[in-house]
């Protein structure tokens, strides 16, 4: 124990140790603070939806109780969705800085709606925003280096390794106590903090401990490649030249460049492409005969063939059915679409296993519910939720009901539990 303590004090007594741990402190801090802070902001925008959504329907409602006309109803309404942040997400944001975490949707064509906010640069979004992952991934191993890359050659410039290493505890023991002081000490600074805000947070235990674990892990890789510099006997300064490039590297350049190569083997359409296909199909509509829509339409919805035929005027039946018709006739570019996406995901998942920085951010984002699968699960619950929608209004456009105020009250309410498939 004296030894230890020793080992603290000497630690304590350099500058640039003090100054790297209490930046390394404050980064982490600030990166939990804005994540907490993001998550906080999702969650009111969720929360304020249901008095917002209650003024819109009341608006519309009695504008349609005028017409009872259910096309109205079902043209003009506006439902929400909504994608809650895990406990976690706070820890690594993920797509929900790129995707949209709350879709208000009718029960018009459904893939133009989903695929509208689908414009941003995957390529732009590559180092992610600045959150606990962030820090971890990009920022932690550049302390590691800052701490390790002169613990033997500083010795050995200053003359005292020989010296050292005649010490009865000296040697590989005292190399030993110090890696393990400086492993301890960047461990805490990060871990603790977030250990605070996952329980405050909600975070379950096991979540907790594989992140701990994960950061522990990943501290250790680099000062394990910190010690393989080490043992070629050169300069302090060249130690931290050269551990300076393999972050570059490990950390930049190469998963830059794997993602760069995986989407050019694994090309994927961009989801506005699926919309403007969509609006085509929607927009064709108005220029062949309406018998034509009807009949596709009815093909694929037999329950509904039995509708009283078109009028001469406009039906908003025939509306909402060459919307139908347009989000069928784009299925299949969407089948492709979606398994584009996750084989990009799975090849760059398995580059984790080869890049530690790729795989750390890769499982971080998993137990946040922040990654592609989390984005695709929530697309699923929105057309699980539209489907039904679609039948509650179709229920009344293809029978010619009449649809009043009161009937906005049948209309079916998102349920981010109930919708999953």
């Amino acid at each position: 124990m004296t030894l230890w303590m020793h080992e603290v004090r000497l630690l304590l007594r350099q500058r640039l140790t003090l100054v790297a741990l209490a930046l390394l402190a404050l980064l982490t801090v600030a990166a939990i603070g804005a994540g907490l802070a993001e998550v906080a902001r999702q969650r009111a925008a969720i929360a304020a939806i249901p008095a917002a959504q209650s003024e819109d329907i009341a608006a519309i409602a009695a504008y349609v109780d005028r017409s009872k006309d259910a096309g109205s109803a079902a043209y003009y309404s506006f439902h929400p969705t909504w994608d809650s942040p895990a406990p976690l997400a706070f820890a690594a944001l993920g797509m929900r800085d790129v995707s949209p975490y709350i879709l208000r949707v009718r029960a018009l064509g459904l893939e133009a709606q989903i695929y509208d906010g689908d414009t941003f640069n995957p390529e732009l979004a590559l180092p992610g925003r600045f959150d606990f992952a962030f820090v971890l991934v990009f920022l932690a191993p550049l302390f590691v280096i800052a701490l390790f890359h002169d613990l033997v050659s500083s010795e050995r410039e200053a003359g005292r390794q020989r010296t050292l290493d005649a010490l009865p505890r000296g040697g590989k023991r005292l190399r030993r106590r110090r890696s393990l002081l400086r492993f301890a000490l960047l461990w805490g600074v990060l871990a603790i903090p977030f250990a605070v805000a996952a329980v405050a947070s909600g975070v379950g235990a096991l979540a907790i401990a594989i992140v701990v674990l994960l950061i522990a892990a990943y501290l250790l890789f680099w000062i394990a490649m910190a010690a393989l510099v080490g043992r070629l006997r050169w300069s302090s300064v060249t130690n931290a030249a050269t551990l300076a490039a393999c972050w570059l590297v490990l950390v930049l350049v190469v998963p830059t460049l794997a993602n760069v190569l995986i989407n050019r083997a694994i090309p994927v359409d961009q989801g506005a492409e699926i919309a403007l296909a969509q609006r085509d199909k929607v927009n064709r509509a108005w220029d062949i005969p309406r018998e034509e829509t009807m009949a596709r339409f009815y093909a694929s919805h037999p329950e509904w063939a039995k509708s009283a035929p078109l009028p001469p005027k406009f039906h908003y039946k025939w509306y909402f059915a060459f919307h139908q018709v347009g989000d069928e006739s784009v299925a299949e570019q969407v089948r492709a679409y979606r398994e584009g996406l996750e084989r990009r995901d799975a090849t760059a998942r398995s580059l984790g296993w080869a890049l530690p920085s790729v795989g750390v951010q890769a499982l971080l984002s998993r137990l946040a519910e922040t990654d592609l699968r989390a984005q695709l699960a929530y697309q699923d619950r929105v057309r699980a939720f539209h489907g039904k929608l679609r039948q509650f209004y179709y229920s009344y456009l293809f029978t010619d009901q009449p649809f009043g105020k009161a009937n906005f009250d049948k209309a079916p309410a998102f349920d981010p539990v109930a919708e999953n498939p």
